[in-house]
């Protein structure tokens, strides 16, 4: 059996960890439940293309569906695409262009490292909006790059 104060230091140890855990991922104030939420960007347009708490549920099966009518159909500009996606929730960083998904202050990066889930998406595509038109527009008005901007 473990002796008690070996087990109350393992607890103490845990706890702090976790604090620390809560800064590095950018929590903000625990919710009603006591769960701290994760800082999540706001999109910049005037709506998503569906609810908030639709597309933090389905967001992937959207993503995914867009994938094989892109791919398989060769039905492009639906959108659930992930160009639209990146174009409206780019993150402008401190000099005013958008932020890779390499920042922790990436919108996507905001979710999935608050849920330890990894993004497979930018291995392929670009996590932020091109450079030129979109990150002057993007840098210009503080927000999202222009709509119909291209990926990088």
């Amino acid at each position: 059996m473990i002796p008690r104060r070996i087990s109350i230091a393992m607890v103490a140890v845990v706890v702090l960890l976790l604090a620390g855990a809560e800064r590095v991922a950018g929590v903000t104030e625990p919710s009603a439940g006591g769960v701290p939420l994760p800082v999540i960007p706001k999109g910049q347009g005037e709506a998503c293309v569906s609810d908030t708490a639709f597309m933090r549920r389905n967001h992937m099966t959207m993503l995914r569906h867009q994938r094989d009518e892109t791919m398989r159909q060769g039905i492009r500009g639906n959108p659930y695409s992930l160009e639209e996606c990146v174009a409206c929730h780019a993150v402008a960083g401190p000099d005013g262009f958008p932020l890779t998904v390499s920042s922790p202050q990436h919108f996507c990066r905001a979710c999935h490292d608050y849920a330890a889930v990894s993004i497979d998406c930018f291995q392929c595509h670009a996590s932020r909006p091109e450079s030129g038109l979109a990150a002057e527009g993007l840098e210009r008005s503080g927000g999202a790059a222009p709509a119909g901007a291209g990926l990088e």
